[in-house]
């Protein structure tokens, strides 16, 4: 078997594709905390200037410059120009206090790059610039500890993305390495069916997962396909040992026929014989096909609402006289009285019951008494057919449904073997389970319906 490229497997592919979707998940919010991030520290920065600056101009009074003065000195003298910038100049443009050279700065809050003010290349600023008591009082804070914070932030998202990388391709490979292991192992049966080894059946994890379900399923359609073409080595099988006979006795009487005619003796009995067992032979092989036309699934589409309780009366009431002829007696009871529809062909579901009925005519002897009954069992329609003739063994009781199988070894009773099997095939058309109890004495069938809904 050839193995499959890891790379090119489904469940390494959508691992992937899951990945790179948390992937880009994952770095639309970091850009989205990062942007957020980014606008609260510069509120939080405005905040911090606006406030330093209010600080400041308080301490102006009317014409008295030198608290105003001595303020900026404090606040400059206690930052390094990197930090925080300060500047008090007078009207006429001479520097009173501060960190600062005399740049032009326009009113309000502004960001300002270190080229403008004077210092040497580094961070940008945040600065407001405004008159107080005709003084222009300029303070600024460095833009510093929030790049330093978003250069932390892009480092963690940086790392963390690599890491979920490297997170989703191994557990990719990973998890795609034993669900391949599981898919090989279906390919491998399938292999081995092909092969002829119907025997053959995935393993099964027992923990219900979608890969489970599938090889169940698969499962039931390799005992089924087992099943079928079991039966059909033993309907071949069957066939050339039950055809055998009638064909040697068709060849007996077409010979005797011809050796009475080339001696001038009447050979009209010879010939009605021949004519009786080619019938026996064409009725076996159109019950053949008939049950196999059931099993294709061909009569599906004339299903339709069928009331089993009708269906059950009118084959009763059509064989009581049949069986009172030999002395026998037939009826049919209802346990229940409604809701008694499922959903069939009707014609093949009088077939199934005549087939029972007259099974249990044929082989039950004089003097059983033949029941039918029906009732409902929860989402369930039992059927049953039972006497209390002789029986049949109960190591037969499977066996009975193979096509062409009979009790009599012998094979001298009337009958080709394929009336349960007919059942059986009816049976599965209709999503039925039939099988055979012992009655104590007797035989009794049981089929169970689904409920129509």
């Amino acid at each position: 078997m050839r193995r499959v490229n890891l790379l090119r497997s489904t469940p390494f592919r959508l691992a992937m594709t899951f990945g790179v979707l948390f992937v880009a998940a994952f770095l639309v919010a970091g850009a989205i905390t990062y942007h957020m991030l980014n606008s609260g520290l510069e509120r939080q920065l405005d905040d911090t200037v606006n406030e330093i600056y209010s600080a400041i101009a308080s301490t102006y009074a009317q014409n008295d410059v030198e608290d105003l003065i001595a303020a900026v000195n404090t606040y400059s003298s206690l930052r390094s120009p990197d930090q925080g910038v300060f500047l008090l100049s007078d009207a006429n443009g001479t520097r009173l206090a501060g960190n600062l050279a005399l740049p032009v700065m326009s009113e309000g809050l502004s960001s300002v790059g270190a080229q403008a003010l004077g210092l040497p290349d580094g961070h940008s600023y945040r600065v407001r610039s405004g008159l107080v008591g005709g003084n222009r009082l300029v303070v600024g804070r460095s833009f510093a500890e929030k790049e330093r914070l978003g250069e932390i932030l892009l480092v963690s998202l940086g790392w963390a993305a690599g890491v979920i990388v490297l997170i989703a391709v191994g557990g990719g490979a990973f998890l795609a390495t034993r669900a391949q292991r599981r898919l090989d192992a279906v390919a491998r049966t399938m292999i081995d069916v092909s092969n002829g080894e119907l025997a053959t059946r995935i393993p099964l994890r027992g923990n219900g997962d979608d890969i489970d379900l599938v090889s169940e399923k698969i499962n039931h359609a390799l005992d089924r396909l087992s099943g079928l073409v079991e039966g059909m080595r033993q309907v071949s099988a069957d066939i050339a040992h039950e055809l055998k006979t009638p064909l040697n006795r068709l060849k007996m009487t077409l010979e005797d026929a011809a050796e009475r005619t080339d001696r001038g003796e009447p050979v009209g009995q010879q010939i009605a014989d021949a004519c009786m067992e080619s019938d026996q032979i064409n009725a076996t092989f159109e019950a053949l096909l008939r049950i196999s036309q059931i099993e294709a699934g061909a009569r599906r589409a004339r299903f339709q609402s069928v009331d089993l309780t009708d269906v059950m009366s009118s084959v009763t009431e059509i064989y009581r006289d049949v069986a009172v002829d030999v002395g026998q007696t037939l009826r049919f009871v209802v346990l229940d009285s409604s809701g008694m529809q499922v959903m069939g062909d009707r014609e093949l579901l009088v077939q199934m019951f005549v087939n029972l009925i007259e099974n249990a005519i044929n082989h039950s002897g004089t003097g059983t008494l033949i029941e039918l009954s029906l009732a409902r069992r929860d989402s369930l329609l039992l059927a049953r057919v039972a006497d209390n003739g002789v029986g049949i063994p109960t190591a037969e009781h499977k066996k009975v449904f193979r096509r062409l199988y009979r009790l009599d070894k012998s094979r001298t009773s009337a009958g080709s073997g394929l009336g349960l099997s007919l059942v059986k095939a009816v049976a599965d058309l209709h999503s039925a389970e039939v099988a055979l109890e012992d009655n104590q004495p007797g035989t009794r069938v049981l089929v169970r319906f689904p409920v129509l809904r």
